[in-house]
């Protein structure tokens, strides 16, 4: 609405009182009244231009029409303090019939939470380990090399050395490839006397190396190992664990299959490999401990010996939902997570 001329004179004021009443009558919501309020009262607003035309009427003439202008912008303050009362009444009651909630209406339902299929792998991988007497301790994702290789028997020109199948994080420092690194650290615990022998120790956790990501393939994965040290422990030992764990992981229909491989860690070493529901799937590694670790540590290879394996995690559930793109696990798309079963 365009300001009207202002004119120093009682008609011109009053038709701006009856304009400025008419605007805040008509305000349907608090936002539009404060707009008129502006226009109206405001620095810039018609009432302000009206005080300051007085300075320009004749000096007789200044007093009255002052007062005039003063009082129809009390009277206009008072009329826009009712209306904003009014309409903030009419604003609650709105709002407070659209919040309005009706207690006998059916509730909404919830959606039921799911693990991720690698979640629900490790749970069960753990459950089986820790029924078959291990002890699932922690390590570090960022490993010293010393304990990623040196403890483990690697020679200095084993290929995982190269920094190419490694992520070299500081001299000395890598991120871990294989959760074996934890074994020497437990051997020295157990130099410190912080632990006996016997030993039944398991870690799960993320590994990395330095991989080309494909179907079967990725820089981080997840991996599970074991070792046992004890007086008299043999190659039987190792394969009845490893049976006993397929077998609660698949069932007692499943088949292992064991070939010579070597490890640098282990002395015999061997492939570990299952077949359930179709071809045979190798797992990981697995071997008796090497002497020379155990000597290395102060453990007397004439009385204890140990064994060691290592599986990776994605594998078991690839094989048990059919799952043929590793990928998967890691895109969190909810089409795939939403197929596997509920917590």
């Amino acid at each position: 609405m365009d300001t009207p001329p202002v004119v120093g004179t009682v008609q011109t004021v009053e038709q701006l009182l009856e304009e400025a009443t008419r605007a805040v009558a008509e305000a349907g919501s608090t936002a539009e009244l404060q707009e008129v309020e502006t226009r109206y009262l405001g620095k810039k607003g018609a009432i302000s231009q009206l005080l300051r035309q007085v300075g320009t009427l004749p000096p007789e003439e200044r007093p009255a029409f002052g007062q005039r202008v003063n009082a129809a912008r009390e009277t206009l303050v008072a009329r826009i303090a009712q209306r904003r009362a009014e309409l903030e009444q009419l604003e609650l009651a709105r709002r407070i019939e659209s919040e309005q909630l009706d207690v006998t209406l059916p509730g909404m339902p919830l959606r039921p939470a799911r693990l991720h299929p690698l979640t629900l792998t490790i749970q069960r991988v753990k459950a089986a380990l820790i029924g078959l007497g291990f002890e699932f301790v922690d390590g570090y994702d960022i490993e010293e090399f010393r304990y990623n290789f040196g403890a483990l028997n690697y020679p200095d020109d084993h290929p995982a050395m190269d920094e190419q199948n490694s992520f070299h994080i500081a001299p000395g420092y890598l991120l871990r490839t294989q959760t074996t690194s934890i074994q020497g650290r437990i051997f020295e615990q157990l130099q410190r006397g912080e632990r006996t022998l016997p030993l039944r120790i398991a870690i799960i956790g993320r590994c990395y190396r330095y991989e080309n990501v494909d179907a079967t393939h990725s820089h981080t994965f997840h991996q599970v190992d074991a070792f046992m040290v004890d007086e008299g422990v043999s190659m039987a030992h190792l394969k009845g664990t490893l049976t006993q764990f397929a077998q609660m992981m698949f069932g007692p229909e499943v088949r292992v299959r064991f070939r010579p491989d070597y490890f640098p860690f282990v002395e015999p070493g061997v492939d570990f490999a299952i077949s359930w529901k179709g071809g045979w799937l190798e797992l990981g590694g697995a071997g008796l401990i090497h002497p020379a670790i155990l000597e290395r540590y102060g453990i007397d290879t004439e009385r204890y010996t140990g064994f060691a394996f290592g599986l990776g995690i994605e594998r078991i559930p690839m094989l048990q939902y059919g799952v043929d793109d590793l990928r998967l696990f890691l895109e969190n798309d909810l089409r795939f997570l939403e197929q596997f079963p509920l917590l």
